[in-house]
């Protein structure tokens, strides 16, 4: 205890990093305010109905990524989870599509090219989104809508209030990775996760302390318990996306480039990390949500058991989806022809391998192997929410106990604290220079 204060208070001394903290806290504080500023024309005491829609299946999901605002009919209601889907499009035209292809290759302009273009689908996805938001909302909660405000209009006022909202979202979230700590995008999504967490706690300790039958004092703390340790789990598998190399994929040697030092290729267990899981669960949202608008319990079985986070069909089809990205983010990440075509231009190889199109081949071999297991383990966190909820805990608190929730806070959390142990890195090192002490620095093997 003694440690973490000590640290507090060094994190404290330094003013850039105290400043990027408080700027952080500001844009965070910024955000969860709009979660509850209502859309002007809507009657928030008259909301019980999308709640009541809210509290399971999908939209539950959806409720929590925009932190409770989407059950709120907030300015903010859409949340961040637009420029995610429109960000997974770009990726796959990248792929796909020859013009982008090139587009990227072209270093800093190319990417700047490529983020405008996705705050325009941003916007496009953001007007197909909002009217069926809204019409949602009159089905479910037409009461809550002042007779008196004409529908056109306000289909038209509000759609451009809830664009304006998240695209403030989306600033929010780069200011906070320009001037802030952390990757704004990220923690905006995080904060959103953990603002339903104590809700959740306390519905779940509510209903088996009080519920006969529930099991008690004596349940609630073994779900605790496993609580923690899926969250241990959780660590575990994002630590293993950076520090579990594959030990028969490290097998580059003898580069002339840098005096026959050894170099590893950087082949690892989980290299898609948990991108898989927040690609397949957004592509999920598009077509599921707005099918799901207008279901009812008349609907037929595909589209009530997609509706449904617990069903066989959508964790089936989720870990087909999560398993397809995380070869398909594999293989963006470390392209096995670009590896290869690096090594020979670099003057490396691998023993027994021809370079070119055999080192190639090589490579992806060696991650076609990798991947699937690493695939299937990531899937089997996304599904442990539907798991938890065989086991009778309540569908908000079942959501952290996997999926892309957990693999998010979790993610999100050590990327943070990982960033400001830099911070404080760096300033121990200036003070030992103030302090007169000098350090012979060697030359280091970039690999």
């Amino acid at each position: 205890m003694k440690k973490i204060i000590e640290t507090l208070k060094n994190i404290w001394r330094i003013e850039d990093l105290r400043a990027r903290l408080l700027i952080t806290t500001l844009f965070v504080a910024i955000y969860r305010f709009g979660s509850f500023v209502v859309i002007p024309g809507i009657d928030s005491n008259q909301l019980a109905k999308l709640h009541e829609q809210t509290s399971t299946g999908l939209m539950s999901l959806l409720n929590m990524f925009s932190g409770g605002a989407f059950s709120n009919a907030s300015i903010f209601a859409l949340g961040i989870m637009p420029y995610i889907s429109a960000s997974i499009v770009m990726q796959l035209l990248a792929v796909a599509v020859p013009y982008f292809q090139k587009m990227q290759r072209e270093g800093e302009s190319g990417r700047r090219k490529i983020n405008q273009l996705t705050r325009y689908l941003t916007i496009g996805i953001l007007l197909f989104q909002a009217p069926l938001y809204l019409i949602n909302l009159k089905a479910t909660a037409g009461l809550a809508i002042n007779p008196s405000i004409n529908w056109t209009w306000f289909l038209l006022s509000s759609t451009l209030i809830l664009a304006a909202g998240s695209m403030f979202i989306l600033w929010l979230g780069e200011r906070i990775t320009d001037k802030g700590v952390g990757n704004g995008i990220s923690i905006i999504i995080m904060i959103g996760i953990i603002a339903r967490l104590p809700q959740a706690l306390t519905q779940e300790a509510v209903t088996a302390l009080t519920s006969p039958g529930a099991g008690g004092l004596i349940r609630f703390l073994f779900e605790i318990i496993a609580l923690l340790l899926v969250i241990a789990a959780a660590i575990l598998l994002v630590q293993a996306t950076r520090r579990i190399p594959v030990q028969y994929a490290k097998r580059v040697v003898n580069n002339r480039q840098y005096g026959g030092a050894r170099q590893y290729i950087p082949v690892k267990l989980f290299a898609a990390n948990v991108m898989p899981i927040i690609f397949a669960q957004a592509l999920m949202f598009i077509p599921i949500t707005m099918a799901s608008y207008g279901a009812s319990e008349n609907s037929g079985y595909v589209l009530r058991s997609f509706m449904d986070v617990n069903s066989f069909l959508y964790n089936f089809v989720f870990v087909m989806l999560v398993v397809a990205f995380t070869y398909f983010y594999t293989a963006i990440t470390l392209n096995p022809v670009q590896m290869s075509e690096e090594l020979k231009r670099n003057n490396g190889f691998i023993p027994g391998v021809k370079p070119g199109k055999a080192t190639a081949d090589y490579l992806d071999n060696i991650m076609s192997r990798i991947t699937l297991p690493g695939a299937l383990f990531i899937a089997f966190i996304a599904i442990m929410p539907a798991f938890a909820k065989l086991f009778g805990i309540n569908q908000s608190f079942a959501q952290f106990f996997g999926g892309t929730s957990l693999l998010i806070l979790v993610g999100v959390v050590l990327d943070t604290l990982q960033q400001i142990e830099s911070y404080l890195l760096v300033r121990h090192y200036d003070g030992l220079l103030s302090a007169g002490r000098t350090r012979t620095r060697g030359s280091v093997n970039p690999y």
